[in-house]
């Protein structure tokens, strides 16, 4: 199975985008019972919840509202009575206690937290290894933002950096980027997506079915990339076969281990 580029989000409060989102192109669908749903539909979201994913065939999560919040128990009580094949995202974490207590009310679920504030990216390795039950980490920027005080992207730099190296240190996937806001901005989508990419995520989340062509194809390789790869393993494979220890490219770069393990990382995406 490739590996997952495009997380599209859909307010549970909205059974018509919920239902469009579950027969997307998405990777991954978020159904939120979080920020965009209004207090006074967080029981009719929760009731939608119950209903439209009573049975699921594809990839989901379902983002529940923090702790700290008067909805919090519902919605876990609420994910517990989901296939457990649904996920569990967990918005604002800051402390690896919040995983803990959610992991015993959801045992053997996969929880998803995100990193949305300063003590939160500080954290983010405790975070990312708070519980065997992890299945990823991802920022949450448009609250970073504002803890942080920036307005561009150039100053989520260090902790878009931070949480990708605590994500690979923790030995989970590498995190998909959060959402961008301009949903007709799609030139800067694609361009943020490729800035993304360089720094070491891998997919973005959405928040409209349109900017998901765009995603997928600023985190897909490119045929320049996918030839490279390719290269890289014909070289490796002809020297095992003919007993050559150095090994070299057409253009004099010579390999090393990891520079194969990113051609099959290359090559597992382009397929």
């Amino acid at each position: 199975m490739s590996p997952a580029l495009t997380f599209l989000y859909a307010p549970a409060d909205r059974p018509d985008r919920v239902r469009k989102a579950l027969a997307s192109e998405a990777d991954v669908v978020l159904v939120d019972l979080e920020d965009a749903v209004a207090p006074a539909r967080k029981a009719e979201a929760r009731s939608n919840v119950v209903e439209l994913l009573a049975e699921v065939s594809r990839p989901v999560q379902v983002r529940v509202n923090h702790p700290s919040t008067p909805w919090h128990d519902a919605d876990l009580a609420t994910v517990a009575g989901l296939p457990l094949a649904v996920g569990a995202r967990l918005p604002k974490v800051e402390a690896p206690d919040e995983i803990l207590a959610i992991d015993r009310v959801l045992p053997g679920r996969a929880l998803n937290p995100l990193i949305e504030s300063a003590l939160g990216v500080e954290r983010a390795l405790e975070i990312a290894t708070a519980s065997p039950r992890i299945a990823s980490i991802g920022l949450g920027e448009a609250d970073l933002r504002s803890d942080l005080g920036v307005a561009d992207e150039a100053g989520l730099t260090w902790a878009r950096s931070r949480v990708i190296v605590a994500a690979r240190a923790a030995r989970l996937v590498p995190p998909a980027m959060s959402a961008y806001a301009n949903v007709r901005d799609l030139d800067g989508l694609a361009a943020s997506c490729r800035a993304g990419r360089a720094l070491g995520f891998r997919g973005r989340t959405a928040i409209h079915p349109v900017q998901l062509e765009t995603i997928r194809a600023a985190f897909l390789p490119t045929p320049q990339e996918v030839s490279r790869a390719r290269e890289v393993i014909e070289r490796v494979a002809g020297a095992t076969a003919a007993g050559v220890g150095a090994i070299a490219l057409a253009d004099g770069t010579f390999l090393d281990v990891a520079m194969v393990e990113q051609a099959r990382t290359v090559l597992s995406l382009a397929d």
